[in-house]
């Protein structure tokens, strides 16, 4: 290879760097920040004027009065960082011995609910570790404790989980799912929980 050949595929490199890894990057950012702002910045939800979280990563709430969502196989739960799943196989001991643990926790949670009752994906993790969704019918099942702990009638609840139901994507694709953060922030807002009590969403996370 001759200099003069060299010097043509430095410069080729170089030309590449710079549009496909700077120029590139820049105006596909430019594009998302103009026509997607809110996907571009992680599709952060509000709440009176606070960053409760996102819809793309589901978050762990422990309080009676939220509906909770997917079982995490993170560490900790919900770890953006370490998104995973189990990796466990249908027949490993240690995958149904973690699926009879949260029945049964969830069971105590739930009283006046059947085993039969629990939506397999409430005793599942997803497959990444961070779903924010949950099926409707394992946000109804969840409304008999909620109702209890937070004085709302069981009616209010059901309209709530059905005004948030999202349908199949181009009716097609997917399944109809609701988003946890989004159910629980307006339980707070019926609650009429105030500002400076959002933390409430916050407590309720680990």
């Amino acid at each position: 290879m001759n200099i003069r050949m060299l010097w043509t595929s430095i410069k080729l490199v170089l030309l590449s760097c710079l549009f496909l890894g700077l120029v590139y990057t820049l105006g596909m950012t430019g594009i998302a920040e103009a026509v997607f702002p809110g996907q571009a910045n992680g599709s952060l939800v509000h709440y009176d004027g606070r960053v409760v979280g996102s819809k793309l990563i589901g978050e762990q709430f422990t309080s009676a009065g939220f509906f909770q969502g997917r079982p995490s196989a993170t560490t900790p739960p919900y770890n953006a960082a370490d998104s995973s799943a189990s990796n466990l196989g249908p027949t490993n001991k240690l995958l149904i011995e973690h699926i009879k643990a949260r029945v049964q926790a969830f069971l105590k949670e739930n009283p006046g609910i059947r085993q039969s009752q629990i939506p397999i994906s409430l005793v599942e993790s997803s497959d990444s570790g961070l779903d924010p969704d949950i099926t409707p019918a394992s946000a109804y099942v969840q409304i008999p404790r909620i109702a209890a702990a937070d004085h709302l009638s069981r009616s209010t609840l059901h309209g709530i989980v059905s005004s948030h139901i999202h349908g199949r994507f181009i009716g097609i694709f997917g399944h109809p799912y609701v988003n946890v953060l989004s159910l629980n922030l307006s339980i707070l807002k019926i609650t009429h929980v105030s500002g400076a009590d959002v933390t409430r969403v916050g407590s309720s996370r680990r």
